[in-house]
């Protein structure tokens, strides 16, 4: 199959994940500090952070469907999944499929979480904040709109968005280690 709808899917899929998986990225972050979301209680923020990661997995099924689909570029299935391989933008593609691999990872194992010590769980689900700069860097390196006006604006923001949200989190912290016993 070859058209401009698959293409359009392809790239309005790319920008609603960067978008989504931001915010998502920044729920987990905030999510993790103890005061985090003081108007809210922690299973909203838990339960949003939670449901948009499952509709982030659902949109990136899409986004990896139209793009196999679409024959304008050579991208098989596999190169979907596996980070080496491919012909067309190797590099970004394969930044891409890696990012996908961490996601399923950090996915499965909260299905499970239930069944796994908590070190376990949290270590495969801290890589999903390596899986985000991946994919950021996937959408800059591929994207047909990661130089346009809006296409950089939406990439500096969604960095600026989680750069904030990981330094409110570095400050509270800071800011919760007990100080020195005095004598």
């Amino acid at each position: 199959m070859e058209g401009p709808l698959l293409w359009f899917v392809n790239r309005g899929t790319g920008v609603a994940l960067l978008l989504l998986l931001t915010v998502t990225t920044v729920l987990g972050v905030l999510a993790t500090r103890g005061d985090a979301g003081r108007g809210l209680p922690r299973f909203v923020t838990q339960s949003l952070h939670r449901n948009l990661g499952l509709v982030s997995l659902a949109l990136l099924l899409a986004h990896v469907v139209t793009a196999v689909l679409d024959e304008y570029v050579d991208i098989r299935w596999w190169h979907a999944l596996a980070p080496v391989g491919a012909t067309y933008e190797p590099v970004s593609l394969g930044l891409g499929a890696l990012a996908l691999d961490l996601l399923v990872a950090a996915a499965v194992t909260s299905v499970v979480r239930h069944r796994l010590a908590h070190g376990a769980w949290r270590a495969v689900h801290v890589v999903t904040y390596v899986a985000w700069v991946l994919a950021v860097l996937h959408g800059i390196g591929i994207g047909t709109d990661a130089r346009t006006g809006w296409g950089i604006a939406t990439t500096l923001a969604s960095v600026a968005a989680v750069g904030a949200a990981a330094a409110v989190r570095v400050v509270g912290l800071a800011s919760a280690r007990p100080g020195p016993v005095p004598r």
